[in-house]
């Protein structure tokens, strides 16, 4: 495909009815580039300009215009549309529009068509943020001026008038960018690809050939790089027309891979020890020879291992927070399937650790998950925001619960879960420095007519019960286990119970989570 300019680009825009989808982090400065060159641009979203905020103000004072509301999809219009990142293409609205005439696309698909330097993309189910942020630091480390941006959080297209020609993009690429894509990059990373975001994709097929538009679209001076270990990423080598390097931490391959011993090659030429690598986790291998395959040839071996040596990790992906009285707090919070927490986060330890799980359901199967997290998980604490995200409506935790309690490994009580109570709970929280422990508080219902008030201690992994008060049509007991049935009570009065209660009452920070039953409800 023919490369456009930026010049072409913006030329052709001129006169035309401009609508973004989504006042979000890629759209606002899309926006504010396309106002200062005099374009006629409308922001159309759910929210109102109030709760849109500055960003909204300063728009509105450059002449863009806000279209807002719960049927903000039904007003939209435009000769060209840009959908946010995590729009379906296939939107029923999208379509309409289209058979009307207007160009569907993103800024993403813009900038790849203008892109004056080689692109690097990276796509796959897990992997994807750490090995674009691998490859844009050893480039980076190399003396390349780098564009990183895609899915990793940062618009392109506003750098595009000031990318030169001998720069390079390295962008991260989402399944949903991807699906409607035509133009691939003239280096394609397939980390792997696992069963995800099937909550949105019609289908598994679907879900696969998006990946494979990284690739379907280069020449034959193309370079693609897949997971020899990764069945369905293997198979793309069928469609690749350029080189196509794989790369392996089980076998040796014509790309980077890793022996027996913990030695890192590329082909036949040592690199550097699996140990040089900082960050922690055999899936940080796989990404480290994800990325040394894009960039061999350009990038030497020194550079290769002192970003090996030196780098961090990427934020919130098994990111070390902080060691406190010898617990290692890691956070791993923007893990988006159950095999990268399986291969990630819990492949770490040799012992039990307590794990706090949950987040939005992508009908994605937990079944392995469950097994390892009987092996590894002390204590499991789930949870659902208390608010879900539009379109993410179930919670994650119902499926993490049934997959545990249905490993072949479980046995009752091991893991111990937490969040195993009734609708309409709240948690509270409140640490003890001094002791090192968490205090955690649960006030619940049973029913209409049956209250609670439980009060744990968090200290060295060990979870325990201290009070528990509860009240059943009218009478009050003293509890000591959390199955809500009064017969194993001792009963008490109301003010003996109350001052329980208030004892503990104003001590406790609100979560601002609830129980993954709650949202169940």
């Amino acid at each position: 495909m023919q490369k456009l300019t930026a010049a072409t680009v913006f030329a052709e825009l001129q006169g035309k009815e401009i609508a973004l989808i989504g006042l979000g982090v890629s759209h606002r400065p899309v926006a504010k580039l396309l106002a200062q060159k005099g374009m006629k641009v409308t922001i159309y979203d759910k929210k109102s300009p109030e709760e849109l905020g500055e960003a909204a103000k300063e728009l509105t004072a450059m002449g863009v215009a806000f279209v807002t509301g719960a049927d903000y999809l039904q007003k939209l219009r435009g000769d060209v549309i840009f959908r946010t990142p995590g729009m379906y293409f296939n939107h029923p609205r999208l379509k309409e529009l289209m058979k009307a005439g207007a160009a569907v696309t993103s800024e993403l698909e813009l900038f790849m068509q203008c892109c004056p330097c080689p692109i690097i993309g990276v796509t796959g189910s897990d992997g994807k943020t750490t090995t674009t942020s691998l490859i844009a630091e050893m480039l980076r480390q190399s003396g390349k001026t780098v564009h990183l941006g895609g899915n990793i959080g940062r618009a392109l297209f506003p750098e595009l008038e000031t990318v030169k020609p001998d720069d390079m993009a390295v962008v991260e690429l989402s399944s949903f960018q991807l699906l409607s894509m035509r133009q691939s990059p003239e280096i394609a990373v397939v980390t792997n690809v696992t069963p995800n975001h099937l909550d949105v994709h019609k289908d598994m097929d679907e879900y696969v050939n998006a990946k494979k538009n990284v690739l379907l679209h280069q020449n034959a001076f193309g370079r693609t790089v897949l997971n020899a270990d990764n069945a369905l990423t293997a198979a793309c080598a069928a469609d690749t027309r350029g080189m196509t390097y794989m790369f392996s931490r089980r076998e040796k391959t014509n790309g980077a891979w890793c022996s027996a011993d913990g030695k890192i090659y590329f082909g036949d030429e040592y690199i550097m020890e699996e140990s040089d690598i900082r960050i922690p986790g055999k899936h940080n291998v796989e990404n480290y020879l994800a990325a040394i395959s894009a960039v061999w040839g350009d990038v030497s071996k020194e550079v290769i291992r002192t970003v090996a040596k030196e780098f961090n990790g990427v934020e919130h992906r098994m990111e070390f927070v902080r060691e406190l009285d010898g617990v290692r707090w890691y956070n791993d919070s923007i893990a988006t399937s159950p095999s990268r927490a399986m291969i990630g986060t819990l492949s770490l330890y040799d012992f039990k650790i307590v794990m706090i799980a949950g987040g939005a359901d992508k009908k994605v199967p937990f079944d392995e998950l469950g097994k390892v997290i009987c092996d590894k998980v002390k204590t499991l604490v789930l949870l659902a925001p208390e608010k879900p995200l539009e379109g993410f409506k179930t919670p994650a935790a119902g499926k993490i619960e049934a997959a545990v309690r249905g490993a072949e490994n479980y046995k009752d009580g091991a893991p111990v879960m937490l969040a195993q109570s009734h609708a309409r709970d709240k948690y509270y929280v409140e640490y003890l420095a001094d002791e090192n422990a968490w205090l955690i508080a649960n006030e619940g219902s049973g029913g209409a007519a049956s209250s609670v008030w439980f009060y744990y201690a968090l200290q060295n992994g060990e979870l325990a019960l201290m009070q528990g008060v509860t009240s059943e049509s009218g009478a009050w007991y003293m509890t000591y286990d959390t199955d809500y049935d009064v017969s194993n009570d001792t009963p008490s009065d109301e003010a003996a119970c109350q001052a329980i209660i208030d004892s503990h009452t104003e001590r406790y920070t609100a979560l601002d989570y609830t129980p993954y039953t709650e949202l169940r409800q």
